[in-house]
């Protein structure tokens, strides 16, 4: 195959050039299975081209760079020959691999995706953060304009709904829709797929957009899924919150609850308010609902805060996709999803094998500072690629890199790596 001649030939020619540091996500990816997964979404074989464009969008989503694909200079300096080719393929390419899919394959792949990470220990604790996160689009179709903000103007914008473990931000899962889609609408989706991934009972913490009886109620039926939400400040609630009796925990600060039913339903749901201040006139009240039973001190002081770090996902990783939407047709954009999600996974665990203080590099500097390093070379030794990086690499733990192939043998994971056609891979530092 050409793509396979193309590749050992840049071996045989030996490779020195940008992008060498994208070679360490290859072990994060063995360690996620990713290319069983690239496979199985594919439909095709080890030798076929169609799991490498994924892989080089996988790449390209680690590195924070847009359109990389024009940059022709790139083509025989190492990122291509990471993926097991030996030039990038073209924005036709991509396009035809991404719309000859469906949303609902590109689901399946975010719930196995989500299995695989699981397993690798990158979720822990049973609290699950849900959040949207609206993405400004230029499109030209006609459709419903949403706000970002609730004081800025309407715009259009593709919507994204994910789902995050709380204790260690990383994403679980993930759903998107037009600008038709009801916050609600999307959530239940969302939490449908969250809990094939996650199966252990958690609480789900969310803001005000998911303050409605009907997601609710969703989530009182769920069994698995208990919901807390802050509660909107009609005036109706906050009459309720000025006649509770509160018990004060310290200064300043005390909570109230009560039972609480939502306007023409009998469904009841417990209200939790906190009154802050220590005069009277001058109190402010704020409440959530709940479908938990669990402590209420512990749920609005402790567990609450913890939804912040879905914000903080948003925020680290903004520019692996999640930024932009050159198009709204959701074959595509749901495909990218579930492949950005792939790379933001590899990279986590590469940060983590980062020494102390490089590990709360965001991505875009990750992608800067270590994937697209520039100072190394590729050769082949045997049956095992060896990447060199010349000079200082004081964000890395050798440790972690050298002798690659007995420290994945040790972790029980074939050294082999299925898209470099069985080489084996290693480091070595200068």
């Amino acid at each position: 195959m050409d793509h396979e001649r193309e590749f050992r030939q840049q071996l045989a020619s030996k490779v020195s050039g940008s992008c060498m540091g994208a070679w360490l996500l290859a072990p994060e990816l063995l360690r996620l299975g990713a290319w069983e997964l690239l496979r199985g979404w594919t439909g095709q074989g080890d030798r076929d081209v169609e799991p490498r464009i994924a892989l080089q969008l996988i790449h390209e989503t680690a590195l924070c760079a847009g359109r990389i694909r024009g940059k022709n200079s790139l083509a025989h300096q190492g990122l291509a020959a990471a993926g097991g080719m030996g030039r990038l393929v073209s924005d036709e390419q991509v396009h035809r691999l991404l719309d000859g899919h469906s949303l609902e394959q590109a689901q399946e792949l975010l719930i196995q995706l989500g299995h695989q990470r699981h397993l690798c220990g990158h979720y822990r604790g049973q609290i699950v953060a849900v959040d949207p996160h609206r993405i400004l689009s230029a499109s030209k179709r006609i459709m419903v304009k949403k706000k970002k903000t609730s004081d800025g103007p309407s715009k259009k914008m593709l919507q994204t709904f994910f789902s995050a473990c709380a204790h260690t931000g990383q994403p679980i899962m993930a759903t998107m829709g037009s600008t038709g889609v009801s916050t609600t609408q999307a959530t239940k989706r969302l939490l449908a797929g969250t809990a094939q991934i996650i199966k252990d009972k958690a609480l789900l913490v969310a803001d005000k957009e998911h303050y409605t009886h009907e997601l609710l109620s969703a989530a009182n039926q769920h069994g698995r899924f208990e919901l807390l939400v802050p509660a909107l400040q009609t005036s109706r609630l906050k009459t309720l919150m000025r006649t509770l009796t509160y018990k004060r925990l310290w200064a300043g600060f005390a909570i109230a609850e009560t039972p609480f039913c939502f306007t023409g339903s009998d469904t009841p749901y417990r209200l939790i308010a906190q009154r802050t201040g220590e005069a009277a006139g001058a109190y402010e009240y704020t409440a959530f609902v709940t479908t938990s039973g669990a402590d209420a001190t512990e749920l609005i002081t402790r567990n609450y805060d913890r939804r912040w770090s879905i914000e903080n996902f948003f925020n680290f990783e903004n520019k692996m996709g999640l930024n932009r939407a050159s198009t709204l047709n959701l074959n595509i954009r749901y495909g990218k999803l579930a492949l950005d999600m792939m790379g933001q996974a590899a990279t986590y665990g590469l940060r983590s094998k980062l020494k102390g203080p490089y590990q709360t590099w965001n991505a875009e500097h990750l992608g800067r500072e270590v994937l697209a390093w520039a100072d190394g070379d590729i050769r082949v030794k045997d049956d095992t690629i060896v990447v060199t990086f010349y000079g200082a690499c004081d964000h890395l733990d050798r440790s972690h890199y050298t002798n690659l192939p007995g420290i994945l043998q040790a972790e029980n994971i074939d050294p082999r790596i299925p898209w470099l056609y069985n080489f084996k891979l290693d480091f070595r530092f200068k």
